[in-house]
């Protein structure tokens, strides 16, 4: 007892320290990953959405493939993890970015991971603090105004397909708690492993063999492509999520994981900046309304929670792009 009363203050009285240079990787992290979404779209100009997605992942599969150890984790949540977070996720982020979605608009529209992260959590018999419930549907009103607001400027269907991959980010994450990875970065590396084949047998079902040779043999937009796909192997994927799960892995997640809503503010400005993205009052708005309700539902969960033994239990698990 004595044991479980150290850990526990030890634990609560870190629990509030962040070191400067860590919110510093914070801040780099998020910076990182709302940048990806200009990446993302300059790679869509030359290659169609289902062949990038298995370029990018095959990309790190291969390697992690011959020098990373599997992790020791259960095969049902790798595969889960793979499933959602990395092929139902960006399937729906690269269709609905190459439909016509800004790269701002989407970056905002993808935290919608988090209240679907809540709700099936709570299917699966989590509990859901009173704070947090009403953080999400904050959050929810949020998308609402956006939603509505997109729906009388441009088309609803790019609006919606990034909504359905903010649910398979939350599958990802749902399985990713699960798993309770001794490394997360090793998991994440693994999960890579899922996306290339089906996305592959995908791109060669709809997009075709012509308009796959097509993407190799001519060179229109070719090198801002390659940039924009190292970009998010190296820097979005790599770095970022390396980066990530080290913090993870030395602060409790209600400590780390607000700074990832920094992303959609990142990822707004710079399209504006550089694609001339419009940013409408009620884009700000949304914008707001889903940055203060994920804030504000994951205030809750900063201070960590401990069961009867003194045990720290995950406060949650957060992902980039």
């Amino acid at each position: 007892m004595q044991n479980n009363w150290i850990v526990l203050n030890k634990v609560g009285s870190d629990a509030g320290r962040v070191p400067p240079r860590h919110r510093l990787l914070a801040l780099v992290v998020a910076v990182a990953w709302g940048l990806n979404f200009l990446a993302i779209d300059a790679s869509l100009k030359h290659f169609p959405p289902f062949l990038l997605v298995a370029l990018r992942f095959g990309l790190i599969a291969i390697p992690t493939l011959a020098f990373v150890p599997r992790p020791q984790v259960p095969l049902r949540w790798l595969i889960g993890y793979g499933l959602g977070f990395g092929t139902l996720q960006f399937l729906f982020l690269y269709w609905a970015m190459n439909a016509g979605i800004q790269p701002g608009m989407a970056s905002l529209v993808l935290q919608s991971s988090a209240p679907f992260t809540v709700l099936l959590g709570s299917l699966l018999g989590e509990r859901v603090s009173r704070q947090r419930l009403v953080g999400l549907l904050v959050a929810c009103a949020g998308l609402g105004v956006v939603g509505w607001e997109r729906a009388h400027t441009a088309a609803l269907g790019p609006f919606l397909l990034v909504l359905a991959g903010g649910f398979g980010w939350a599958i990802g994450n749902v399985s990713n708690a699960r798993a309770k990875a001794p490394n997360p970065f090793h998991l994440t590396l693994w999960m890579s492993l899922v996306p290339p084949l089906p996305m592959l047998a995908l791109s060669l079902a709809v997009e075709g063999p012509h308009r796959i040779a097509t993407a190799f043999s001519t060179t229109a937009h070719l090198g801002t492509a390659l940039l924009g796909l190292a970009y998010t192997v190296l820097l979005g994927t790599l770095l970022g999520s390396g980066i990530w799960s080290w913090l993870m892995a030395r602060h409790p997640a209600g400590m780390v994981a607000p700074f990832s809503m920094l992303v959609p503010t990142v990822g707004l400005t710079a399209s504006a900046i550089v694609d001339g993205e419009r940013i409408t009052a009620l884009k700000v708005i949304g914008a707001v309304l889903v940055i203060g309700g994920v804030l504000g539902g994951a205030a809750s969960c900063r201070r960590p929670a401990y069961s009867v033994r003194g045990v720290q239990r995950p406060a949650g698990v957060h992902q980039g792009t």
